[in-house]
């Protein structure tokens, strides 16, 4: 009498099985790639921010060994600062002048920084008096408009910044070190519009979205006049 064995049969996964799988797996990555995407455009503003407190320091350094701030950039491709004086606010407005400062020439997105000088500042040696050009503004929740240093007027009483440094950020405007120019892709963005083509007036906001001035994710930081003032006075180069 010959015995039978059972014949064993392995059941395999249906489509629809499948399918289910693959959703939650793919559930599962997203989950995991937005927080490390968020992550790390949080590391760029952090490791922006920092380079602009070196840009500052240097920027101060300068000032103490030649009396003066230096020019912006001669063009995209040399970062001696322009030998020729500033003729007016435009033309003291440009590129970090990387190469005199001995500084990294591009943010953490690897766009250009850009520089901006009060051509008094600039030009020759200031003194107590000189008065800066350059006004940042801000904005509220609903739109209102203020300034964070500057008046509408510039004067001893209301001082304005004697310089402005600023980094497109993630998101619309900015040229690469190779040159490309990075596209504005919003049209509501008004605020990094207006820094786009600021040459003495410019806006510094959290990166977020408000009344009138749009979405914005610029990074924007100046020179205090105060600040240089008192490395000056301890340098024993002014008053």
């Amino acid at each position: 009498m010959s015995t039978r064995r059972p014949v064993c049969r392995t059941k395999g996964f249906t489509l629809v099985e499948l399918t289910i799988v693959l959703v939650i797996v793919a559930l599962l990555i997203g989950g995991i790639l937005v927080p490390l995407s968020a992550q790390r455009d949080l590391q760029n503003t952090s490791e922006t921010q920092r380079q602009f407190s070196e840009i500052k320091d240097a920027l101060l350094g300068f000032a103490v060994a030649n009396g003066r701030l230096p020019r912006p950039a001669t063009s995209l491709a040399d970062g001696a600062e322009n030998p020729a004086l500033c003729a007016d606010d435009a033309a003291c407005t440009g590129y970090l002048p990387w190469t005199t400062l001995g500084l990294k020439k591009t943010d953490a997105w690897n766009k250009m920084i850009r520089y901006s000088a009060t051509p008094a500042y600039a030009n020759s040696a200031f003194a107590l008096t000189t008065v800066g050009s350059k006004k940042v503004q801000t904005r509220d929740s609903a739109g209102a408009i203020s300034y964070l240093i500057g008046a509408a007027t510039c004067s001893l009483e209301s001082p304005c910044a004697p310089a402005v440094i600023y980094s497109a950020g993630k998101n619309n405007w900015g040229v690469t070190e190779d040159g490309n120019v990075i596209a504005d892709e919003s049209s509501s963005n008004a605020d990094e519009d207006a820094n786009a083509s600021a040459v003495a007036v410019f806006f510094a906001r959290a990166p977020s979205t408000v009344a009138s001035g749009g979405e914005f994710d610029d990074i924007v930081a100046w020179l205090s006049p105060n600040i240089l003032f008192n490395r000056m006075i301890c340098a024993g180069k002014l008053p």
